[in-house]
């Protein structure tokens, strides 16, 4: 073994307080001490860069996996906004994971720049005209939802029809329960109508519920009063000078053989969201037997019902007089420039509380009306309609969301054409058949359309 003791002597008497001295002689004594035991001197590598220490990933998995979720959310954030420019939801939610990513180590220190362009951009986005109609029609097209029903089995009564509503009447021919219109027009009860019934104390409209029309029975003609109807007719004026001369099909109002007009006392029917104006759609009933109707028909006849359709602007109404030279001084309806030639034309609806107005409409321009049911589930029943159609126009306002897009499929398919009335008024169901027949856009939205009128001759 090699003796080092008088080496290491030496070395510290030579050593000096200084930082250098101190190191030399530490390396010296490192390599008696290697000598000594019998390895080799390790020299230090010059002109060699330490190598960076790695760093260890000290975030913790649940810390990653909360990240990949800011960056999911700001994914699915701004496909919302593409999708729908300016949404205050979809904006929000791009900017809340933008945020958060920001304090995630070396994201900030990395795209910093990036993603503050990206927060500026998120917040300039605006919602454009196509937005607003896509979410317009989006919500027009969504199922309406239809009322519970509570089939329990109620007590049968026979349906004895008033100008208004209706009376339920018990197998004694006594008076049980009073019905309002509303639920008589939906269910297009009649006199001699069967139905089942339950008492409802907590509904303040009406006494009882009609369940379900299970049977008819002829009455005598003793038994109840006979009705006449005048449906769809219009509310024609100025405000206070309200009258109703002829329905939408310009057809006049007569009762036992002379023209009548009926005027109307707006102020008589306001309330319950229901009021009339210029251009509203009613019906009209009477009793047969009413001993007024030949005096003073006006004090016989009463509104029935009042359609909530929109009304058409007050040009649309207006009356032109024919040339007073002709015998003939019948006045009618402006018409739109239009001739359907007998074409079938598919009226898309879900239920048919305007689906008369609509298919008068259809005959007016000598087109052949088919209802189709727009909540119709099945794609097959849907495309057989539809093929044979020549021009199918929907109404969304009462169209199920998926039936929608199976019609304009099938449209497109056999070469239907093709149009949408987004609102529920009959201008506007007239206007779309206007554009379906023409070859025009099918959706209105904003844009200006020219609708040719027809020329009185």
């Amino acid at each position: 073994m090699y003796d080092y003791r008088n080496n290491i002597k030496v070395i510290l008497n030579k050593t000096d307080a200084d930082d250098k001295s101190l190191a030399n002689s530490l390396n010296a004594i490192k390599a008696i001490i290697s000598m000594a035991e019998g390895g080799e001197v390790e020299q230090e590598p010059k002109n060699n860069p330490a190598k960076p220490k790695k760093i260890a990933n000290t975030q913790s998995i649940a810390q990653r996996n909360a990240d990949l979720k800011q960056f999911k959310q700001l994914l699915l954030g701004l496909t919302e906004l593409i999708e729908t420019p300016g949404d205050d939801t979809a904006k929000n939610k791009s900017l809340e994971a933008l945020h958060k990513l920001t304090f995630v180590p070396g994201v900030g220190k990395r795209y910093g720049s990036v993603l503050g362009r990206l927060d500026q951009a998120i917040q300039k986005s605006k919602t454009t005209k196509d937005a607003v109609n896509k979410k317009i029609f989006e919500e027009a097209m969504k199922p309406k939802e239809q009322p519970k029903r509570d089939y329990r089995k109620g007590r049968r009564y026979t349906v004895i029809r008033a100008l208004s509503g209706c009376n339920l009447i018990n197998d004694n021919g006594q008076i049980v329960y009073r019905i309002k219109e509303s639920q008589i027009h939906s269910l297009n009860l009649k006199s001699g109508d069967i139905v089942e019934a339950i008492e409802t104390q907590d509904n303040p409209n009406y006494e009882a519920e009609v369940l379900r029309v299970v049977g008819y029975r002829k009455l005598r003609t003793r038994d109840y009063d006979p009705i006449e109807e005048f449906r769809y007719a219009v509310v024609q004026g100025k405000a206070g000078q309200l009258a109703i001369t002829r329905n939408i099909k310009g057809e006049k109002l007569r009762i036992r053989g002379k023209d009548i007009t009926i005027p109307v006392d707006s102020s008589y029917y306001q309330g319950e969201n229901i009021h009339l104006e210029d251009g509203s759609i009613v019906d009209l009933a009477w009793y047969t037997g009413d001993v007024r109707i030949k005096k003073n028909p006006s004090d016989a006849v009463q509104i029935r019902w009042i359609y909530q359709v929109d009304p058409p602007k007050q040009s649309d109404l207006s009356y032109k007089k024919k040339d007073k030279s002709k015998d003939n001084k019948q006045e009618e309806f402006t018409k739109l420039d239009m001739n359907l030639h007998y074409q079938r034309v598919g009226i898309a609806i879900g239920d048919n509380q305007n689906e008369g107005i609509l298919e008068r409409i259809v005959t007016r321009y000598n087109g052949i009306p088919i209802p189709i049911d727009a909540f119709e589930g099945k794609k097959k029943v849907m495309e057989r309609q539809i093929k044979e159609l020549d021009i199918v126009i929907l109404m969304t306002a009462y169209a199920a969301h998926d039936a929608t897009w199976n019609i304009q499929e099938f449209a497109s398919k056999y070469g239907v054409k093709f149009a949408v009335s987004s609102s529920k008024g009959y201008r506007s169901f007239e206007r779309a058949l206007y554009r379906a027949e023409n070859g025009l856009p099918a959706y209105e939205g904003t844009q200006s359309i020219e609708y040719k009128q027809e020329e009185i001759k």
